[in-house]
């Protein structure tokens, strides 16, 4: 987790250690312990006025989270070519180093945005308040957020999303939600993709997936999906359209979605010494 890696510093929060910023003194002897809670007390501060941007203006949220590689880019592509016509859609791309990704959706006509983490292996809240700068958000309806590629520190962290969706590729093997089950508790909806490989990959069972998942206890939609083939992305496409209706439906009652956030992130954030 962050508190072993020191991931918890990043380019996004760093002056709230600096000389002069909130956190530079935090007491005689502070554990790291305790910086981390600060740190992830105040992340939460900015998600919370992250959200309520994007409440105010009427968009909706999702933090995409995977391993490097699953297809959260070509997922992303395919959905803009399916949905791009009904919805105005942004992205932000978090990456250590390259625009690589972001060049890719601005290819669609997209706006992308892009976050290089330097040395963070996720994306914070400070990250995408300063990314919010160079979008118009009331021309958007959907935001995506494509997480750094990690399958354990981007779901501990708020960003102000309201819902998280985590992919699992074929060609990773159908076990890694029992070895990662952090980020695939955190899950709304979970995605397998890149299913046009089963007949070549056929030691992966989708239905293995599937009760390794829910033997975490997760009640989320697994969703079966191909961005090279276009299988499953009608469903893909339902399940977002559903979600958005949903997010209008609370807008207009004044209320707000927080992301789950999973039991061990939470464990963190609520730490008393």
């Amino acid at each position: 987790m962050c508190d072993t890696c020191g991931c918890n510093v990043t380019a996004g929060n760093r002056h709230l250690l600096a000389p002069g910023g909130r956190l530079e003194k935090v007491g005689s002897g502070a554990s790291a312990v305790t910086v981390l809670k600060n740190l992830l007390a105040e992340n939460d501060q900015t998600a919370a006025h992250n959200r309520q941007h994007f409440d105010r203006h009427g968009v909706f949220v999702i933090n995409l989270m995977s391993s490097p590689g699953a297809g959260k880019t070509a997922l992303l592509e395919a959905t803009i070519e399916a949905l791009g016509s009904d919805y105005r859609i942004a992205v932000i791309e978090g990456d250590l180093e390259t625009e690589n990704d972001a060049q890719r959706i601005r290819a669609h006509g997209v706006d992308a945005i892009q976050i290089s983490t330097g040395s963070a292996c996720h994306l914070d809240a400070h990250m995408i308040h300063t990314a919010l700068h160079q979008l118009e958000l009331g021309k958007v309806d959907i935001l995506f957020i494509e997480n750094v590629g990690n399958l354990v520190c981007p779901a501990s962290f708020d960003l102000g999303q309201h819902r998280n969706v985590t992919l699992l590729s074929v060609p990773e093997g159908d076990d890694k939600p029992a070895k990662y089950p952090v980020i695939f508790r955190a899950a709304d909806v979970i995605g397998v993709t890149k299913t046009d490989l089963l007949p070549l990959l056929d030691d992966f069972s989708v239905e293995r997936a599937k009760q390794h998942i829910r033997a975490l206890a997760s009640g989320a939609p697994v969703l079966e999906i191909s961005s090279k083939n276009a299988n499953g992305l009608g469903a893909w496409s339902d399940w977002l359209e559903g979600e958005i209706r949903q997010h209008r439906e609370r807008r207009e009652r004044g209320e707000t979605l927080r992301p789950r956030i999973q039991p061990e992130g939470a464990a963190l954030h609520s730490l008393g010494s």
